[in-house]
């Protein structure tokens, strides 16, 4: 079954997160965990369409020189080879779906962090975003998402940049591991079905929905409230999938 409706939730999820330089990749597992999906498919829906989502804040991103390379390569050296690792992990579905559910709700908390508006008060140290970046690296990788939904708030509470760099500097980072994690899931034999057309056509929405979503941007959107309306619904998603796994640890 195709689900059209879920082409209008990925579209609108893709604007969104967009919106603030994410991918979507966790509400867009969330929303088919509802829908039961094979794991599988549902990796690779969510991976294929992060990366169609940041590759577009990502080059925008680089045009307009708000990424500061030097200081997000540590983190990213680190990072893809953890998010390569952590996919690579065979868990069972059962503790895949607590894995998601417990990290949406973490999510949504994180995306409550306000963004600083003064000057940067990092100090740069490689181990510290190194270790920061392999960490969340790897977490991505076993649940099937970017990262950036963990990194983003982590960049806020440290100072590590302006609002804008740290933005680009997520967008990057989701786009490197999804790759990662994405070349990693699909070394693995195929264990379910896979419906291609289902994954063209929710490709396709959420092209369309990044797009938008990039334009518009924070200029024209206020971010913290796309924020909170965001960890409403990632939160309430992350809930509904324990709600449904967890009595079966």
């Amino acid at each position: 079954m195709l689900h059209w409706e879920l082409l209008v939730f990925f579209g609108v999820v893709a604007f969104i997160y967009s919106s603030v330089g994410f991918g979507g990749a966790s509400s867009y597992t969330a929303i088919l965990a509802i829908y039961q999906l094979p794991i599988y498919e549902m990796k690779t829906i969510a991976l294929l369409c992060n990366i169609i989502v940041v590759t577009g804040g990502s080059i925008l991103f680089i045009r307009s020189k708000q990424l500061d390379i030097k200081k997000i390569l540590p983190i990213v050296i680190v990072s893809v080879p953890m998010a390569f690792l952590g996919a690579l992990v065979k868990i069972s579905a059962d503790t895949f779906f607590v894995l998601l559910g417990s990290s949406l709700i973490l999510a949504s908390f994180m995306l409550l962090v306000k963004p600083v508006t003064e000057g940067s008060g990092y100090k740069s140290n490689a181990v510290k975003s190194g270790a920061m970046g392999g960490t969340i690296g790897f977490l991505s990788g076993m649940v099937g998402i970017g990262g950036g939904i963990f990194l983003s708030p982590l960049l806020h509470i440290t100072r590590w940049d302006m609002p804008k760099k740290i933005a680009a500097a997520a967008s990057v980072f989701i786009l490197v591991n999804s790759i990662s994690s994405l070349v990693a899931h699909l070394s693995k034999p195929v264990s379910s079905e896979i419906n291609y057309v289902r994954i063209l056509l929710l490709c396709v929405a959420v092209f369309l929905g990044g797009q938008l979503g990039a334009r518009v941007g924070i200029k024209k959107l206020n971010e913290m409230a796309v924020r909170r309306v965001t960890a409403i619904l990632v939160f309430a998603a992350g809930v509904e999938v324990l709600s449904k796994h967890v009595h079966l640890i």
